[in-house]
């Protein structure tokens, strides 16, 4: 049984297969959970679509030995890290008017 994309899957393989099937399973689960976090609200098809490109874009870069691309959570990491410093310059802001009327 494999669980992608919020759906169980019965798939039918070999007992020396399952394990692998299983990790692989995982991945596909993943980059679809990294396609949703990139850009919310797709629909299930393009969250499919968007993992698959995931994917070849991570076996071509193991193919030529070129730098990785960025994973889904670094992006999201450079997200919360640029709301985090717009929400400091506001706090500093406000800080620094409170002081003024003082």
């Amino acid at each position: 049984m494999l669980h992608i994309g919020g759906y169980n899957y019965q798939v039918a393989c070999g007992d020396d297969e399952l394990d692998a099937l299983g990790r692989l399973g995982n991945i596909v689960n993943q980059q679809i959970e990294s396609a949703r976090l990139m850009a919310g609200g797709l629909t299930e098809e393009r969250q499919l679509l968007f993992a698959a490109i995931l994917l070849a874009d991570k076996l071509e870069t193991a193919q030529n030995g070129a730098a990785p691309t960025p994973s889904p959570a670094d992006y999201a990491e450079a997200a919360h890290i640029a709301t985090i410093d717009r929400l400091t310059e506001r706090i500093v802001a406000v800080a620094e008017r409170l002081e003024a009327i003082s």
